[in-house]
């Protein structure tokens, strides 16, 4: 049996918690490898929807296991106000395991995460000033605090005052901050630690085990490919990898245990935050399509950029993960358009580029060069095949998988979890 990847194949917000939920049924295990309550999804079940952070989307799947990995940074506030609101809501959380090598963000993590972007002014990331960058850079740096440092208090207390003697000086000497006191910080967090005790768990042990015994895995990513602190729009990209290689690290499991890796596309391009992007509409197509697709962070409250599908981005994300299939997300949002422009190269200082460039300079300078492709106007929510499709539809479907590089297997066509055409099935 499979373990597959499912990750996002742009700037993240792809849909990937439609496409985990509606496989979240037929798998075991449900994996998040990678960053932290900085990712969202939302999920819709039935009438009812539901504004995942931190959680995987298996979650919400009877009979399968969602797991925390260790590659993940937790909120533990964060954490526990997501299950309490989901078990009121009758959703079992029992399940949930958090690996004990996964990291802490704590309060000076968010700290220093939001006045370092306040400090940067012109110049930010456009973090979500949760922590999550701070907490991988302790990671880095050695004086991370994980979830297994909670049941040791002698343990904890060094690794706090050994974050903190350098933090301290930061904040006092160079943003004219307050100095955190050590004793406060470890008292915090101590708090959490009853309270996270029945999740805790060796998840390296427990996935591989599953695997061995023939288990379907599926990992999932937060973010996307184009925000990958290694393979993205570096510096305007996150802190961890969200491309399939992170889920190895992130969870414990070899490379050759992964069978399938799946790309979420949107059928248009969306980011948030700062950074460049070569489709951002400014106009009336820009705004309908953040109007009619909803484009507001899960996480960050914030509006999407919204512009035309990167077919460059696509490639990339293709090559650089692996990507054996797509998942296409939001075909219905583009519904009425009678025309619908696909970047298919960029024009980079008067030279066609029909690859991402490695440059920084040439990405930031790049300028979409696109073709024109026949929209619709019928209401495609109700199809159940691709033959269903209108039949400019399933021509733009068919141009985007050669322009992409991989095969689309499914196709979202609304925001339920019912409303997906599979073409061919990811198990």
């Amino acid at each position: 049996m499979p373990a597959l990847v499912l990750l996002g194949a742009q700037w993240g917000d792809e849909g990937k918690g439609k496409a985990t939920d509606l496989l979240g049924g037929s798998v075991d295990y449900v994996v998040r490898y990678q960053g932290g309550n900085n990712a969202g999804h939302t999920v819709v079940v039935g009438d009812q929807k539901y504004a995942l952070h931190l959680l995987p989307s298996g979650i919400l799947s009877p009979g399968c296991t969602p797991v925390i990995g260790n590659g993940v940074v937790v909120d533990p506030s964060v954490l526990l106000s997501e299950l309490s609101g989901l078990n009121e809501r009758g959703v079992d959380t029992s399940k949930l395991l958090i690996s004990g090598n996964a990291h802490i963000i704590t309060p000076y993590n968010v700290t220093v995460d939001k006045v370092t972007e306040r400090f940067l002014g012109k110049r930010k990331i456009g973090t979500t000033g949760r922590g999550i960058g701070p907490t991988y850079a302790d990671k880095i740096n050695r004086v991370g605090i994980r979830v297994q440092d909670l049941y040791d208090e002698s343990i904890l207390t060094q690794k706090v005052e050994a974050a903190l003697d350098v933090k301290n000086q930061m904040l006092t000497k160079l943003y004219n901050r307050r100095a955190i006191a050590v004793e406060q910080v470890v008292e915090e967090l101590l708090v959490y630690a009853d309270k996270l005790a029945p999740y805790v768990a060796d998840t390296v042990l427990v996935l591989n085990e599953a695997l061995e015994q023939d288990k379907v895995v599926l990992f999932e990513g937060g973010q996307g490919t184009l925000l990958d602190i290694d393979h993205g729009t570096y510096p305007f990209v996150t802190s961890s990898n969200p491309t399939a290689g992170g889920a190895c690290t992130g969870a414990g499991v070899g490379p050759t245990k992964i069978s399938r890796v799946i790309g979420i596309l949107k059928a248009y391009t969306t980011r948030v935050g700062a950074g460049p992007f070569p489709t951002e509409l400014f106009d009336e197509d820009g705004e309908a399509l953040r109007r009619i697709g909803g484009e507001r962070g899960v996480t960050t409250g914030r509006d999407r950029r919204c512009g035309w599908f990167d077919a460059v981005i696509a490639r990339y994300a293709t090559r650089v993960n692996g990507l054996t299939d797509f998942f296409l997300t939001k075909l219905d949002v583009l519904t009425g358009w009678e025309q619908i422009p696909v970047c298919v190269a960029y024009e980079i200082d008067g030279r066609r580029v029909e690859e991402l460039p490695y440059s920084q300079t040439d990405f930031h300078h790049a300028k979409p060069v696109y073709e024109m492709l026949p929209g619709w106007n019928e209401d495609i929510s109700k199809a159940k095949s691709f033959s269903d499709l209108p039949k400019n539809a399933q021509a733009y479907v068919k141009a985007l998988e050669e322009m992409s590089g991989a095969p689309i297997s499914a196709i979202g066509v609304g925001p339920g979890r019912t409303e997906t055409i599979e073409i061919n099935s990811f198990l």
